[in-house]
C-alpha cells in the first residue's frame, strides 16, 4: 500500500520523484519561491501545509510551508521524507544579534542552539544540531552568484516568538527570570539571529541521516531596533526566493542527478 501523507494531504504518486524540498513558514510565499524555480503547480493545501511542485530543466522541486515553529515543522518533515525528501532547506526570516549584520542580508545557519523544544523528542539535548556541509556550501555559493551580502554561522531557534528571544514590547512586559541575559549572552558568543524553526529540522534531520540546510533573510537588526519595516519584507522574500530557488537547482545538478 502506498503512503499518503494526512497532514499535508499529499501520495508518493503528487511527488513526481521529487527528493529536494524548499521550506517557508509562510504559505504565501510557496508561490513566489516555486516562480523562482520555474513552472508550477498547487497540489495541497491542508492547514498550514500548502504544497506546490515546481519544474525546471534539473528536475523538480517541492515547496511546503511548515507554518511557525518546531511542531508543525516536525509534521512536515516526517512526512515528507516517507513520501522521498532527502534534501530539506528551511526559507525564512529572522533577527540579527550582530552589529554588522544589516537588514536584508542572508544568514545562512551552520548549526542552531536548540531552545526549540520539539527536537527533544528526537536527540537527547546533548545532541547537536548541525546543517549539511555540502548543503551550506551550496547556498553560500548561491548568494555569492546573486550577489547578496550573506554570514554563516551559529542561529538561535527559540520555541517562542517574545520571552524565548527576550522581547520587552510585550502584553506584560516581562521576561522570566532564567531568560534574562539571554539575547547578550547569545551575542557575547558569536550567535548570529533568532528563529523558530532550524534546530528542529537540523536535530530530526541528522537523527534520520537525510540532508538539511537553512537559510534566513533579516528583516530586523535587534541591536538597533524591534519594529519591521513592512517595505523590507518583500524585498527580503523575493531574495530568499532567488537563493532557494538556486541553490535546489545547485543540489538537483550535483547530488540527486550525480546519484550522491
Amino acid at each position: 500500500m502506498k503512503y499518503y501523507a494526512y497532514h499535508l494531504a499529499l501520495s508518493e504518486q503528487d511527488m513526481e520523484g521529487a527528493e529536494v524540498a524548499l521550506i517557508p513558514g509562510d504559505p504565501e510565499r510557496c508561490e513566489m519561491i516555486a516562480e523562482a524555480v520555474g513552472s508550477f503547480r498547487t497540489l495541497a493545501f491542508h492547514r498550514e501545509f500548502k504544497s506546490v511542485l515546481a519544474t525546471c530543466d534539473e528536475g523538480r522541486v517541492l515547496v511546503v510551508s511548515s507554518g511557525i515553529g518546531g511542531p508543525s515543522l516536525a509534521i512536515a518533515v516526517e512526512e515528507l521524507a516517507r513520501l522521498g525528501i532527502r534534501y530539506f532547506i528551511r526559507v525564512g526570516t529572522c533577527g540579527a544579534i550582530q552589529d554588522d549584520i544589516g537588514i536584508g542580508d542572508i544568514v545562512i545557519s551552520e548549526g542552531a542552539i536548540r531552545m526549540d523544544g520539539t527536537s527533544d523528542h528526537y536527540a537527547p539535548s546533548l545532541y547537536p544540531a548541525c546543517a549539511n556541509f555540502e548543503v551550506v556550501q551550496v547556498l553560500s555559493e548561491a548568494c555569492m552568484e546573486l550577489g547578496y551580502d550573506f554570514h554563516v554561522g551559529i542561529t538561535c531557534t527559540s520555541a517562542t516568538f517574545y520571552p524565548g528571544q527576550e522581547r520587552y514590547d510585550t502584553y506584560t512586559g516581562y521576561v522570566i527570570r532564567n531568560l534574562q541575559g539571554t539575547f547578550q549572552e547569545w551575542k557575547e558568543l558569536g550567535v548570529l539571529n533568532y528563529e523558530m524553526e532550524v534546530a528542529t529540522l537540523f536535530t530530526i534531520a541528522r537523527v534520520f541521516h537525510l540532508q538539511a540546510g537553512a537559510v534566513c533573510g533579516v528583516l530586523v537588526n535587534r541591536n538597533q531596533e524591534e519594529e519591521i519595516d513592512p517595505e523590507e519584507v518583500n524585498t527580503v522574500e523575493l531574495k530568499l526566493a532567488r537563493v532557494a530557488a538556486r541553490s535546489a537547482k545547485m543540489i538537483l545538478k550535483s547530488y540527486v542527478k550525480g546519484g550522491q
